[in-house]
C-alpha cells in the first residue's frame, strides 16, 4: 500500500511556471513591429533623400513649383557650379581625409594609453591625471590663449597639424575609455600577462587592445565626425589655400553666393534678374550638404556594430 502511494506521488506531473518569451511574437504583432520600425527608418532616411533630390533639381523649377520629391525638371547645375572651383575641391577633400584619418588614429592612440594608465588601481598618480582630464571638461583657457599657443609658441599656423592637434585629446573620450577598461577588461588577463613576464606595454598591446574594439570604435567614430565636420580651426589658423579643408571651402562657396547676391544691386535690373535666375542658390546649398555628408555616411556602417556595443559601457549584467 505504501509503495502504491509512493508511485502515485512520483507519477504526479510537476507544474512549471509558464514564462512568456518576449522575443517570440505572434505573426500579427511581429509584422506590426516590423512595419513600425520600417516607417521609423524611412522617416530617418527621407530627409537626406529629399536633400539629394533637391540638389539635382533645376533652380528655376524649384523657384516656381517649390520643393518636391518628384521635380518637373532635373539639373546638375549645382554640382557644376561646385566643381568650377577646379582642383581646389579635390584638394580640400584630400586635406579633410588626411586630417580625419591621421587625427582619428592619433586620438585613439593617445586616449587609449592615457585611459589605460588611470584605469589601473596600482598606478600611483591615477588620481592626479584623472583630475587633470576632468578639469578640462569644466574649465578652458579660452580662444585667445589657444591662438597664442598655436601660433606664437608652437608655430603651427598654416600647417596641417593646426587642424589635428587642437582636437586630438578629448576628456570625454578619456572618461569613456577609462570606464571601459575598468569594467570590461578582467584583471586576471593583465595578471596572467605579468606572470608570463610581459611588460606593461606588451600587456596593453597584445592582451588589452584586442578585447577593447567596441570602446576604441566608439571614440574613433566621435573623433572622425569631429575632424570631418571641423571648420573653425581652419578659420583661425589656415590662410594657405592648399590647406583649406572641405567644410571651410563649402562655407566660402556659400559666402560667395551671398556676396554676389548682396552686391548685385549695381547691376541693371534685367541683368540682375538674369544673374539671380541662373545662379543655383538653393540647389547649391543642398549639393554642399550632399558632398559633406555622403563620405562619412558610408563610413558609419563599418563602425555601427562596435559603436552599439560601446554605448553599453558600464551596463549592469546579471
Amino acid at each position: 500500500m505504501a509503495e502504491n502511494i509512493i508511485v502515485k506521488q512520483q507519477s504526479k506531473p510537476v507544474r512549471t511556471k509558464k514564462t512568456r518569451d518576449i522575443h517570440k511574437l505572434p505573426p500579427f504583432w511581429n509584422g506590426l513591429a516590423h512595419l513600425a520600425m520600417g516607417l521609423f527608418s524611412f522617416m530617418c532616411v527621407y530627409p537626406f533623400l529629399f536633400i539629394i533630390v533637391i540638389s539635382f533639381t533645376d533652380e528655376q523649377s524649384l523657384a516656381v513649383n517649390g520643393y518636391s520629391i518628384f521635380p518637373e525638371k532635373w539639373s546638375t547645375s549645382a554640382y557644376v557650379y561646385m566643381f568650377k572651383t577646379g582642383d581646389q575641391l579635390l584638394r580640400s577633400y584630400g586635406v579633410t581625409l588626411f586630417v580625419t584619418i591621421v587625427g582619428t588614429l592619433l586620438t585613439i592612440a593617445i586616449v587609449s594609453l592615457y585611459s589605460y594608465a588611470i584605469s589601473r588601481s596600482y598606478f600611483r598618480y591615477r588620481g592626479i591625471f584623472s583630475f587633470i582630464a576632468f578639469f578640462t571638461m569644466l574649465f578652458g583657457g579660452g580662444l585667445v590663449p589657444s591662438y597664442i599657443v598655436m601660433t606664437q609658441v608652437l608655430h603651427l599656423k598654416d600647417t596641417v597639424w593646426a587642424l589635428i592637434l587642437p582636437m586630438c585629446v578629448s576628456a570625454f573620450s578619456i572618461l569613456i575609455m577609462r570606464t571601459f577598461f575598468k569594467t570590461m577588461v578582467p584583471d586576471a588577463i593583465i595578471e596572467s600577462g605579468k606572470i608570463d613576464g610581459a611588460s606593461e606595454f606588451r600587456v596593453f598591446f597584445y592582451l588589452v587592445l584586442p578585447i577593447s574594439l567596441p570602446g576604441l570604435a566608439t571614440i574613433g567614430l566621435f573623433a572622425a565626425l569631429g575632424y570631418w565636420n571641423d571648420w573653425f580651426n581652419a578659420l583661425l589658423y589656415i590662410d594657405n589655400a592648399s590647406l583649406v579643408p572641405l567644410q571651410s571651402l563649402l562655407m566660402k562657396v556659400e559666402n560667395n553666393i551671398q556676396f554676389i547676391i548682396q552686391n548685385s544691386t549695381s547691376v541693371a535690373g534685367t541683368e540682375r534678374s538674369e544673374l539671380i535666375r541662373t545662379l543655383p542658390m538653393e540647389t547649391t546649398r543642398m549639393a554642399m550638404v550632399v558632398l559633406a555628408t555622403v563620405p562619412i555616411v558610408f563610413a558609419y556602417p563599418f563602425f555601427q556594430k562596435y559603436f552599439v556595443q560601446g554605448l553599453t559601457i558600464g551596463a549592469v549584467k546579471e
